[in-house]
């Protein structure tokens, strides 16, 4: 008796090993970012896709925002094309940081998305902060 898991085969291990590999290229984790940030070695631009109303309320920091709809040739052009963008959003039930990616990416940026958003950095215990006081988990 075969379980869903397994009921259809895994890839090859070197098939996996090349997905596995392919997506570390557009994704990164919260954790990777918080120790970027928190050790001096932030090497990205970190982008608050979402609402300015939801950034205000609470949001990285030293993350900048710049809801989606609103990325275009204009506002970025004060960066580098070398300059590597890392957008997040709510979370994982968000769809705004792939729009985010795919309007960075047809600009010809380098872009990666923050898996998990706001919500897997409070659940890693990770702090935000807000227009009022720093808001922890």
């Amino acid at each position: 008796m075969s379980s869903a898991v397994s009921r259809i085969a895994p890839a090859s291990s070197q098939k996996a090993l090349q997905h596995f590999q392919e997506l570390m290229a557009f994704e990164t984790d919260c954790w990777d970012v918080h120790h970027a940030l928190t050790n001096g070695r932030q090497d990205f631009v970190l982008l608050d896709v979402r609402g300015e109303e939801a950034f205000r309320q609470g949001h990285i920091l030293g993350a900048e925002s710049l809801p989606y709809q609103y990325i275009n040739k204009e506002l970025v052009s004060r960066y580098l094309d070398s300059t590597l963008f890392v957008v997040y959003c709510a979370g994982p039930h968000c769809n705004a940081t792939e729009k985010a990616a795919v309007r960075l990416a047809k600009l010809g940026l380098p872009v990666k998305k923050m898996i998990g958003g706001i919500t897997g950095w409070i659940d890693e215990g990770f702090k935000l902060v807000g227009e009022k006081e720093t808001i922890s988990a």
